[in-house]
């Protein structure tokens, strides 16, 4: 506990090996579980962060259920699966909500302290040991943050560990910690029991808590710098420091811990079945589960499908307007070049903002996803494309429809549906283009400027504004990647060639390829643009693999502290306060045995106990 910006996170982040590495950054220290030299990958543990992060289409029943295959694919049972997931949900207090939709900013769904517990209940499947959750009641009032902690609590009970950071809790908060760590500006201040036994340590320095305070408030106060004025953020200051320095003394030799062990009443949950992880499934096995929740999140999302449906249809009766019923005059050659590069541009454009306004936030949860080894990067990004391929057509097929007999294009049904396929392939290639962008940059916002600005120089080089033949030599490779180059000849061959144009004298165009021939597109031919465009769309998903590989977290390792820092360290074991004095004086013991590879044995969640009323 402690102020903002006095090292909560970071410390769980330490702890958890979820610190992000840096060059400029060096960790040292010594991680002891149960008073041993251990290291975080030595037990199985839990992050549940500040951010939940879920699928927004899918309902909780549905997260849990493909959590549980994805990282328990040992579990073949679909019975056994459902009863697991069942008994997470009872013991998460999530059966209530189990059918509703986890939902967003778009779409209604679980409250904030249900989506904190479905945190808690996704990082549960894998039975760990420890659980390190950062402020868990940030942005819950104090109902849900009442229920949160209870939820904690009850983990505690049940033989987890856990650790958590908090800013400044309810007295009935409060009340449910056996153990406080308080910090300020990154050094320790107390470390030991909770409840009245720091208040009766900080009295012995003259600072008494008030009756009918709530000691987490009088602990944050005493422990917070005061900015009102210079002279309150000098005292604050000096305040703190003291306190710091006090508990360094008293605590030169002592470490205090908690020893990762079970209760005795929790010993029985070990004649229970068990579940623990035994390796990822097989890469068929995770794409089908993978494709399943991709179609699911792409074909529920209600609010933008429709929007994309409406801009769709928007767009093309605009355009259809603008272009009514062009005929077969000279001026018409030109409405009929400016109509197609018209659609191909916003064709491309439409597909590039919806995926980089999308991707960055699920990015983030494939992220944590696959830290956790649910599952490789290949059987997502395919399944990905493949689960958006249904949905991403429907709007070029929409816009098409509209368009092309309002501004009466070439009026075959061959070439209806040719325009067709080329706006629709174009629209998956710049999918794939913002796919890119989004592993490219950190964040939505970056993204959003990002991808905009590359699709500027697309169009520039898209074969209207500077005919081919005429693009600076340094500058003959754009063309050839830019999708709208390759949509604008295609769309431009499919309605030109076989036209026959009015013309009153020589020098009019008379046929539709001489208009091809002064876009430098005479002699190409449709499947040109098929092949450019398919090979646009998989060097895009190339590059997005390799992205998505080269930017993935990276964590700090914890360097082993120096020996004399070791061997001034006594074996870390639980202390009461009133034993701290006699722990000074003795020697101390000699340096354990190094069983930082030992693997700790798990709380092993029941899966048999509970039939749910209800639920069958």
């Amino acid at each position: 506990m402690g102020p903002s910006g006095s090292g909560k996170t970071t410390l769980l982040n330490v702890l958890a090996g979820q610190l992000m590495a840096s060059p400029r950054l060096h960790l040292s220290g010594l991680l002891e579980v149960n008073g041993r030299p251990s290291s975080n990958r030595a037990y199985k543990f839990a992050y549940v962060r500040q951010e939940d992060l879920f699928f927004s289409q899918l309902t909780v029943r549905e997260t849990l259920s493909l959590a549980a295959e994805l990282q328990l694919p040992e579990i073949a049972s679909v019975e056994e699966r459902d009863e697991y997931v069942n008994n997470l949900l009872f013991k998460l207090g999530l059966a209530s909500c189990a059918d509703t939709n986890v939902g967003d900013a778009k779409v209604r769904g679980i409250s904030g302290g249900e989506k904190k517990r479905l945190s808690l209940a996704c990082e549960l499947i894998a039975s760990p040991s420890v659980i390190f959750s950062d402020e868990p009641t940030t942005g819950l009032d104090a109902f849900q943050a009442e229920k949160v902690m209870e939820t904690l609590r009850q983990l505690a009970q049940d033989g987890h560990t856990v650790i958590c950071s908090i800013h400044q809790p309810r007295g009935s908060v409060y009340s449910k910690f056996d153990d406080i760590v308080l910090l300020a500006a990154g050094a320790l201040v107390y470390a030991g029991s909770a409840r009245d036994v720091p208040l009766t340590y900080f009295s012995k320095f003259g600072y008494r808590c008030p009756d009918h305070v709530n000691p987490a408030e009088f602990l944050a106060d005493l422990i917070s710098i005061d900015y009102s004025s210079a002279e309150s953020v000098y005292s604050s200051r000096k305040r703190i420091d003291g306190l710091v320095e006090s508990f360094s003394q008293q605590s030169s030799t002592i470490l205090y811990a908690t020893p990762l062990t079970r209760k005795e009443d929790s010993k029985k949950l070990s004649r229970k079945t068990s579940v623990k992880g035994k390796g990822k499934g097989s890469w068929w096995r995770e794409f089908w589960l993978l494709l399943r929740r991709a179609w699911m999140q792409a074909s529920r999302d209600g609010p933008t499908n429709k929007v994309r449906a409406t801009m769709s249809i928007a767009s093309a009766i605009i355009f259809g307007s603008v272009f009514w019923r062009m005929g077969k005059s000279q001026t018409s050659i030109q409405d009929r070049m400016g109509l197609l590069q018209v659609a191909a541009i916003n064709t491309a454009m439409a597909a590039l903002t919806k995926t980089v306004g999308v991707f960055p936030k699920e990015r983030a949860i494939v992220d944590r996803e696959r830290a956790k080894g649910s599952y490789a990067l290949g059987p997502y990004l395919l399944s990905k494309l493949i689960a958006e391929i249904p949905v991403g057509a429907a709007f070029p097929l929409m816009f098409g429809a509209v368009l092309y007999p309002m501004s009466r294009l070439h009026p075959t049904f061959s070439r209806f549906g040719k325009f067709c396929g080329i706006v629709t392939a174009e629209s998956f290639a710049a999918s794939a283009m913002g796919l890119t962008v989004g592993a490219m940059v950190p964040t939505t916002e970056a993204a959003m400027a990002v991808g905009p600005s590359l699709m500027t120089v697309f169009i520039v080089f898209g074969g209207y504004y500077v005919n081919a033949d005429n693009t600076p030599i340094i500058f003959r490779w754009i063309p050839n990647v830019s999708l709208i180059r390759w949509a604008f000849q295609g769309l431009c061959i499919n309605e030109f060639r076989g036209l026959q144009f009015d013309h009153q004298s020589s020098i009019d165009v008379e046929t539709g390829e001489q208009a091809l021939e002064r876009l430098s597109f005479g002699g190409r031919h449709i499947k040109d643009t098929v092949v450019a465009q398919s090979r646009i769309l998989l060097f895009l998903y190339c590059t997005t693999y390799l992205l998505l590989e080269k930017n993935k977290p990276s964590y700090q390792r914890l360097e082993p502290p120096c020996r004399e820092q070791i061997q001034s360290q006594v074996e870390l074991e639980p202390l009461d306060p009133d034993e701290v004095k006699q722990l000074q004086q003795l020697d101390p013991p000699p340096p354990e045995k190094d069983e930082s590879n030992q693997q700790l044995e798990s709380p092993p969640v029941e899966i048999r106990p509970f039939i749910l009323e209800g639920i069958k």
